[in-house]
């Protein structure tokens, strides 16, 4: 039995605004149910006295200072833009009043 169903991988297919077939309902509720049930199985694995770990080995980030330079008008980056308005650029709503 599947544990997401046809009407979920719907649902977010929806969401993540993608057009898929009857036929790819099943395979897809078929390959998420795989993935879900590795992860349940890595949760399983893991141990109290193990703790998290985001990298194998360790890591550090190199800053810089932040340094105020010049940079392209507003004007001349709103020139290039298909839209703008009210000294922004205008985009396209892509979410409903739903979300």
């Amino acid at each position: 039995m599947s544990k997401i169903s046809r009407d979920e991988v719907a649902h977010l297919a929806g969401l993540a605004r993608l057009a898929v077939t009857e036929q790819e309902l099943d395979t897809f509720a078929g390959q998420l149910d795989v993935i879900l049930e590795s992860v349940a199985r890595v949760g399983e694995v893991a141990a109290d006295d193990i703790p998290p770990t985001s990298h194998a080995v360790p890591v550090t980030n190199v800053f810089r200072d932040d340094v105020v330079r010049p940079s392209l008008p507003r004007e001349a980056a709103l020139d290039g833009a298909p839209a703008a308005e009210d000294n922004r650029f205008r985009v396209p709503r892509i979410l409903s009043e739903e979300a």
